[in-house]
């Protein structure tokens, strides 16, 4: 066999003893949960925002930036909850490039996975008990969601991921909103597919057991954008994109019809900076269809403290090392505009 077998990785309940969740940030999470999942089953007119930075690179600017987040949410908190993205694990088309925490936990070090398993799991830890903020994730390696079951209030799976069975399977046992993708290509049959499949139950094999599950009724869409055969960035988030994902909602017979519009990636052809202006327009199609109000929960964002995006060594404190983002005063603009525009 032509691969190297490094080391055997801690099972979940190992890093779960290192790395424990105090109770009463256990209750914070639990709260958390219920009120997201009123939003995304069509109980509470707030929205969802899932905001931070592309990856999660190092704990101190992540941790200043979600402290941030923190004060934001409490002027807020009536129309708004705010899930820290804390991506610690990257998808790479091609397999090269910083692959996150997980797998590089000092970005300018050497990779390192079983020391990226315990710094993803502390990061997340600190972000929950220091701030009440229960935290996002993309479920890149299925396996791997168990690390962090109990810290997470909202988990991702990325455009790449959504037609795989594992990930489809895995979301259908996740006891939290499960946001699917529509694939790079952008057929929402794909996505729809993925989403009922999630709210489905399911018999399978996981991490070695013999595993049920009973099916995520908070599972949904993430619309993304999507690339065509000549590499050019497409959006789906405009008022047609939308009308048209209702009523395909409508027509499948699928549990609490949600969708999360991702400001970013292909949406805004990696413009971080369009990011403002595509959620005011969302805003502005709920305003005038009620079935396109009905289903926009919220939206992804892309964050950090400084604007734009830097090679890996650069240095600068809190600005992405992978793709570019909105820095803090205008997203901090961004926050409180969304309030006033619900």
């Amino acid at each position: 066999m032509q691969m190297n077998f490094i080391r055997k990785l801690p099972i979940p309940q190992e890093t779960k003893d290192k790395y424990p969740v105090p109770h009463k940030a256990a209750e914070q999470k639990e709260a958390r949960d219920a009120e997201i999942k009123k939003i995304f089953g069509g109980e509470s007119d707030k929205l969802v925002l899932v905001i931070g930075p592309c990856s999660a690179d190092s704990d101190e600017p992540v941790m200043e930036y979600v402290h941030r987040l923190a004060r934001v949410q409490e002027q807020v908190k009536d129309k708004i909850v705010i899930i820290p993205r804390v991506y610690t694990n990257k998808p790479r088309t091609t397999g090269d490039g910083y692959k996150g925490m997980l797998h590089q936990p000092d970005p300018n070090g050497t990779p390192d996975v079983y020391h990226g398993i315990l710094a993803i799991r502390h990061l997340h830890t600190r972000v929950l008990t220091e701030t009440g903020l229960s935290t996002a994730d993309e479920m890149l390696y299925p396996a791997n969601y168990r690390y962090l079951d109990d810290l997470l209030s909202y988990v991702a799976v990325g455009a790449r991921s959504t037609e795989n069975q594992e990930h489809r399977l895995v979301s259908s046992g996740v006891g939290v909103p499960v946001g699917l993708k529509n694939p790079t290509g952008g057929d929402l049959s794909v996505m729809m597919n993925s989403i009922t499949a999630a709210q489905h139950a399911h018999s399978f094999i996981y991490r070695g057991w013999a595993v049920e599950t009973q099916g995520n009724e908070h599972a949904h869409a993430i619309l993304r954008g999507y690339v065509d055969e000549q590499g050019a960035s497409h959006p789906n988030y405009h008022y047609e994109d939308l009308a048209r994902l209702a009523a395909l909602y409508e027509k499948s017979g699928l549990k609490n019809p949600a969708v999360i519009v991702d400001a970013n990636h292909a949406n805004s052809g990696k413009k971080y900076g369009e990011q403002p202006r595509i959620c005011k327009e969302v805003l502005h199609s709920c305003r005038h269809n009620a079935d396109i109000k009905r289903i926009v929960k919220g939206f992804m964002i892309e964050s950090y403290l400084e604007d734009g995006c830097q090679k890996i060594g650069e240095g600068t404190f809190g600005k992405s090392i992978t793709d570019p983002c909105l820095g803090w005063e205008k997203t901090e603009r961004l926050i409180l505009d969304i309030a006033e525009l619900i």
